[in-house]
């Protein structure tokens, strides 16, 4: 095969990327795949003809990238095969606390099961080659590690514990059940007890455990602010900064310089203002508003709006190390009371901040709308703006919507230059909402709250946030400026990053409507399914029910997760053809690469009646934007999983938070609800507290309960007794497990002595007798026993004066109806083994093994919090900044 240039597919390509070219990956699988064994490297090197070292090098190289990007597997042989001619599956390990695991493919294909001895050989997000070993008793695939392709940790954060001399760490991950040990001598000093972040050196394998050296002390055990140092390693955010990073920053200059402002448009005579939350500390945009005249009366009318951003492209160069370390962190996380910038605070809080009464940088769009809410025009131009006011929420709100108010004739006497354009942003606001109502976008009202610390980081409150008219305002300014950047793009056919959000998957949408079917209520069933316009239309049907929150939940979970991407697919929730995101350049990496692609029209010369030029010069495309559709999915892919991190990592904190504030609670008994169900128990909200904990399955008392999915219930069979979403309960507070960030409740006596059916439930629905039984049978799990009813000839208990008192520990135990069969606790060792797994998404999994389940000491296995959904907004409390027009 001395020619295999004339048979190489992209010998054109290899030639023009290297001097001395050899065989593309393409020609090599090909070559494999018809050859019908695997090949040495040697074999191949004479096979295809190879005689130079630098030939024979580059395909040792070329061979090596390909068994890491698993198109390879080296076999022991010292053989190269292609992958798929083994029958080997490529995916991504998920975790499960229960010790076993699954192995998520890439092709989409049913997930593998991973037992407990395979999953000792890797951790949770590895990546890694699996073949299937058989099947389960239900028929599933369980799989067997052939070759791990790529860590997802090189390093593990977790609590120092010795045992015997020998020191081990066991991870605060509970998805990463092995423990690490720790080499003899380099514990770094670590105190048995306290955090420790432990770099890996040897992986683990059949025979060993993983071992490592411990780099760094976290910190002792509930010390404040530990929480945010363990997640923070945890889920790998980058939070130091770079030495190459620190000096870029240095560099800059604290004020714009003159020479910057140059040939900009200069809006610095228009009053343009920043409308943010009372602590928020960057300030990435700012709105200015004027009522358009015409002289035509019918015609005219309208407003021009003008949203400038902080021009953060300016600072922020293409191959910098702010660029890079920009690119890795993805976005700035909002913890409570503590960010972690995407950018150095040189530029986030200073340099690109839109802060009042200096001189700024921005990217201006430019919008003309008209009366009926219609964007009838736009442009972008580089400018520089002078903020006039830094205002917030609550004061914008209390001078638009209460003026009578002393406190708002006192803000409008304070504000007197900007009030009247405020006046035409609220009538802007209005005609913006009218639109949107029209347009069909769905609008869930969500809660979101708060957290106040009281002294040494102790919570004193969690509050519920209330969303005023001011918020909107400026989330419907961001939503305009964000519809005409996707049409900007579009229009100039510029490969660029779309916040796509697809409609809702064929098998939730299945579940949804069996739910609504029951209610009586139904979506609209189209060719391409429900359109947003059918959610909006039925939200606004059912608005007055007493049941509106159950069903918006149900409604809200059937939606996918919004994500990055260069193939725009448009925006389901908002019902947008082409949506992007441009307004928050300082905290977000897509909105920077959109705000470059807009500088590109700007510096070229290209004729377009949509940006504006004073003067400025032409740079090559290449300089500013030198991605291409490839580059630019890559990037969205990290960008989303930047995303996720960061929701799961701030998640992961205010569990840990609600964990401490509720650990003095354990025997109090509170009022909640319902928030979500699954096969494993009851996830219950506390009312006027939001502390969210689990009822498990094991202890709702007096039947056997099975999981009905559709209709989001517990159902009892022997009583009828069912518990279903939205239902109000009264529970008392079992136990609280801060290393699991996790809170067990139990149902309290009132609850239970409620007759059946009669419970407070939201909807007042009465529940059947035969609670999740219908004319076909169900396809769900073998019943679960939350406990086994009590024999009619058991002799009453005498119970002692001091028997009333509450004690954690032995909370289940003192249940005289609990009891477990054999049968039951082989059927919950299988359910555990077989049953929920720990999805991307982050689902809790199912219960935990019986050997543990009938032990009232040892909590149940499950993560504080509900199941996440991929359409669930992840609230972000605490003190620090909440994001704007967030979809």
């Amino acid at each position: 095969m001395a020619d295999w240039q004339t048979l190489d597919p992209e010998a054109a390509r290899e030639a023009e990327k290297y001097e001395n070219p050899i065989p593309s990956r393409e020609l090599i699988l090909q070559h494999l795949a018809e050859r019908g064994s695997p090949a040495a490297r040697e074999q191949l090197v004479a096979e295809f003809g190879l005689t130079t070292e630098d030939q024979i090098e580059a395909l040792r190289r070329r061979l090596r990238a390909m068994e890491r990007d698993a198109q390879l597997i080296y076999t022991r042989r010292g053989t190269y095969a292609p992958v798929d001619k083994l029958d080997l599956i490529l995916g991504r390990i998920s975790g499960h606390r229960d010790g076993f695991g699954f192995l998520v493919p890439d092709d989409g294909s049913d997930d593998l099961f991973l037992s407990p001895a395979q999953m000792r050989l890797v951790f949770d997000g590895d990546r890694a080659l699996a073949r299937v070993s058989g099947l389960d008793r239900r028929g599933r695939r369980e799989g067997v590690i052939v070759e791990v392709v790529s860590r997802a940790h090189e390093t593990i954060v977790g609590r120092y514990f010795e045992e015997g001399g020998i020191g081990f760490v066991v991870a605060d991950n509970p998805k990463i059940q092995q423990e690490v040990l720790v080499t003899p001598g380099r514990n770094a000093g670590a105190k048995i007890g306290q955090f420790v972040e432990v770099k890996i050196t040897h992986w683990p394998t059949p025979r060993f455990q993983p071992q490592g050296d411990v780099l760094e002390v976290v910190g002792n055990y509930m010390a404040p602010g530990m929480e945010i140092d363990i997640a923070l390693r945890t889920y790998d955010i980058p939070h130091v900064w770079p030495e190459a990073v620190l000096k870029e920053a240095a560099k800059l200059k604290p004020e714009v310089e003159e020479k910057d402002k140059e040939k900009r448009i200069d809006l610095r005579h228009l009053p343009f203002v920043t409308i943010d939350g009372e602590d928020a500390r960057d300030f990435d945009d700012a709105v200015y508003c004027e009522a358009k005249s015409g002289k035509l009366r019918l015609f005219g009318g309208g407003w021009k709006l003008y949203v400038a951003i902080a021009d953060v492209s300016s600072y922020v160069k293409i191959g910098s190390a702010l660029d890079a370390e920009a690119q890795v962190r993805g976005n700035s996380v909002y913890f409570p009371e503590r960010v972690i910038p995407m950018l150095p605070e040189e530029l986030s809080n200073g340099l690109c901040s839109l802060n009042p009464k200096v001189d700024r940088l921005a990217m201006v769009c430019e919008m003309t709308i008209s009366k009926t809410g219609e964007m009838t025009d736009y442009q972008f131009y580089e400018a520089v703006i002078h903020s006039q006011a830094r205002l917030t929420y609550n004061k914008v709100s209390t001078i638009l919507e209460h003026p009578k108010t002393n406190d708002a004739k006192q803000l409008r006497s304070e504000y007197a230059d900007v009030v009247p354009h405020l006046k035409q942003l609220y009538a802007l606001y209005k005609v913006l909402l009218g639109a949107r109502h029209t347009r069909g976008a769905i609008d869930f009202e969500t809660q979101e709250t708060r957290i106040i610390f009281g002294s040494e980081r102790k919570i004193a409150e969690i509050r519920p946030t209330t969303r005023n008219d001011a918020h909107k305002l400026i989330e419907e300014c961001m939503l305009a400026a964000n519809v005409a950047t996707a049409e900007f793009l579009k229009k100039h056919e510029i490969p660029a990053l779309y916040r796509v959000h697809d409609g809702p998957p064929p098998e939730r949408l299945e579940k949804l409507r069996a739910f609504l079917g029951e209610l009586g209520l139904s979506l609209h069933k189209g060719k391409d399914g429900p359109s947003p316009k059918d959610y909006q239309a039925l939200l606004e049907h059912i608005k007055d029910r007493p049941d509106y929150h159950l069903i918006q939940t149900v409604m809200l979970r059937s939606l996918s997760q919004a994500v990055y991407s260069a193939d725009n697919q448009g925006h389901f929730g908002l019902n947008y053809e082409a949506y992007t995101h441009f307004t928050s350049p300082i905290r977000r990496y897509p909105d920077l690469l959109t705000h470059r692609a807009i500088r590109s029209v700007i510096h070229s010369k290209q004729d377009t009646p949509h940006v504006l030029r004073a003067g400025a010069m032409t740079i090559p495309k290449a300089r500013i934007y030198p991605y291409d559709e490839a580059i630019l999915e890559q990037l969205g892919e990290q960008c989303s999983m930047s995303e996720r991190r960061a929701d799961e990592a701030t998640r992961d904190v205010t569990n840990w938070l609600k964990c401490e504030f509720m650990k003095d609670r354990v025997g109090e008994t509170f009022p909640g609800v319902v928030t979500a169900v699954t096969g494993f128990g009851l996830f219950v909200e506390l009312t006027d507290i939001y502390v969210e904990g689990l009822v498990h399955v094991t202890a709702l008392p007096g039947d056997y309960y099975h999981f009905d999915p559709v209709h989001h219930r517990l159902a009892g069979e022997r009583t009828g007794r069912s518990f279903r979403l939205g239902d109000t309960v009264e529970v008392r507070v079992m136990r609280v497990d801060l290393d699991e960030r996790k809170i067990d409740f139990e149902m309290a006596e009132k609850t239970l002595s409620a007759p059946i059916g009669r419970k407070n439930r939201t909807d007042e629905k009465p529940v059947r007798k035969n609670a999740g039984k219908s004319g076909t049978k169900p396809t769900e799990p073998p019943p679960v026993e939350a406990a086994k009813p009590a024999r009619r000839s058991a002799p009453a208990k005498t119970v002692k004066a001091s028997d009333g008192a509450y004690r954690s520990s032995d909370a289940a135990a003192n249940n005289a109806e609990v009891r477990k069969s054999r049968e039951v606790k082989k059927a919950l060792l299988a359910d555990a083994k077989s049953g929920g797994r720990a999805s991307e998404s982050g689902k809790s999994g199912r219960a935990a093994p019986a050997k543990d389940a009938g032990k009232p000491s040892k909590p149940s296995k499950h993560r504080k919090g509900p199941p996440k959904s991929g359409a669930a907004p992840a609230s972000k409390s605490g003190g620090s900044r909440k994001p704007k027009a967030k979809s």
